[in-house]
């Protein structure tokens, strides 16, 4: 086991995902380089940083941003496509909704229970397949954010949301009107659900939006960006850092030394990225590491690869610390969700370190998905 086995599977993973862009992407050496009918890619951690910072000359909104995509599915008042004032009232109205102890007992109520049969399994001796698991929780994360029954959670709901984010592409800036009309649908069917938790009591997730001042429109689109950005990219990350765990011989080392696991989580974070590019439009002149941007350009923040710059995995040196964990963002638009994924990563890995000695018994990569991930991951004892 080493870090190159889990660098070798990490790069599958990644082309499975995006044969022709990730190492169109990849290629590019320079900080800054302008890719023909893409937009600008950013490559440097320092830049990337700066120009998620600079609110006054990049956006969400605008030619290329996140806005074209999410603002014909959502409308326009959702934190995926908002800037300024409004942007940040509504992310002080949902701060208490991601404070630890809420977003701990959110986790523990709706995952509680099947992670510990996650690791009664793994030390019967059972083969389980992490990803199988993993979207089984974020279809019960998915029920408990828009208070959906717990009878309905199962493989098809994940594969509804997921249906939704498959649509987007780096070269398609705005869906289909045939996959708008399927994602507008699919949403209006959860949204029914949370507009009738919201009308309800706080036991649930729109009704505690509504007990902390949201108004409707405001806590139906809170879930539908949170369901959206949230339930994808946790599916990609918890199997894919327990195979570079297992891959690299850390998961024994870190059960010996548990000091090391968060550093372990943020170094995981590091080199997979879940979300490995960010958009941005301009809209004020500005200049790049030297290439001068005009508004109406598209900004492509490669994320991955500038988290990726500092190296393989590594735990016992944290390179990660130096990023101010990049890979969910920075200043205003930094990932308002990261505590609730922070937290179901947290738990899933207790389960784990609790049978050090699995070994990664098959595995396949998903195939032109837009988050890269595993479509099946199965651990057993070794």
């Amino acid at each position: 086991m080493s870090t190159a086995t889990a660098r070798k599977w990490e790069q599958r993973v990644l082309r499975a995902a995006h044969p022709i862009a990730f190492p169109l992407l990849s290629a590019v050496r320079a900080p800054v380089r302008r890719i023909p009918g893409l937009g600008v890619l950013v490559k440097d951690a320092a830049l990337l940083r700066a120009t998620l910072m600079d609110t006054d000359g990049f956006t969400k909104n605008g030619p290329g941003a996140p806005s074209d995509l999410w603002t014909p599915v959502l409308g326009p008042s959702v934190l995926l496509n908002m800037e300024g004032v409004e942007h940040g009232t509504l992310r002080r109205k949902l701060g208490p909704l991601f404070a630890p102890g809420f977003v701990d007992a959110l986790v523990s109520a709706s995952l509680g229970r099947s992670t510990r049969e996650l690791a009664a399994a793994l030390a019967r001796g059972d083969r389980v397949d992490l990803v199988a698991h993993s979207r089984r929780s974020a279809s019960a994360v998915i029920a408990r954010l828009v208070g959906l029954d717990s009878d309905v959670i199962d493989d098809e709901l994940f594969a509804r949301v997921a249906r939704v984010t498959g649509f987007v592409t780096l070269a398609r800036p705005r869906l289909t009107p045939s996959q708008l009309r399927v994602a507008r649908g699919i949403l209006a069917e959860l949204g029914e659900h949370a507009r009738r938790a919201y009308a309800g009591d706080e036991s649930t997730v729109p009704g505690r939006m509504r007990a902390l001042g949201l108004d409707e429109r405001e806590a139906l689109g809170a879930v539908a960006a949170f369901v959206l950005t949230g339930t994808e990219t946790i599916v990609s990350y918890v199997p894919r850092l327990a195979a570079i765990l297992i891959d690299s011989g850390w998961l024994p080392r870190l059960a010996a030394e548990p000091d090391l696991v968060d550093a372990a989580v943020a170094e995981g974070l590091r080199v997979t990225t879940p979300s490995p590019m960010m958009l941005r439009s301009v809209v004020a002149p500005r200049d790049l590491g030297g290439v001068a941007v005009k508004p109406g350009e598209r900004i492509l923040l490669g994320t991955y690869w500038a988290n990726r710059a500092l190296g393989d995995f590594d735990p016992a040196t944290n390179p990660a610390a130096q990023l101010k964990q990049l890979w969910f963002g920075a200043g205003a638009h930094y990932c308002l969700g990261a505590p609730l994924a922070m937290a179901q990563i947290r738990l899933t890995l207790g389960a784990l370190l609790e049978t050090p000695t699995l070994r990664v018994a098959s595995r396949r990569p998903s195939r032109g998905v837009l988050i890269p991930s595993y479509a099946r991951l199965e651990l057993e004892r070794a």
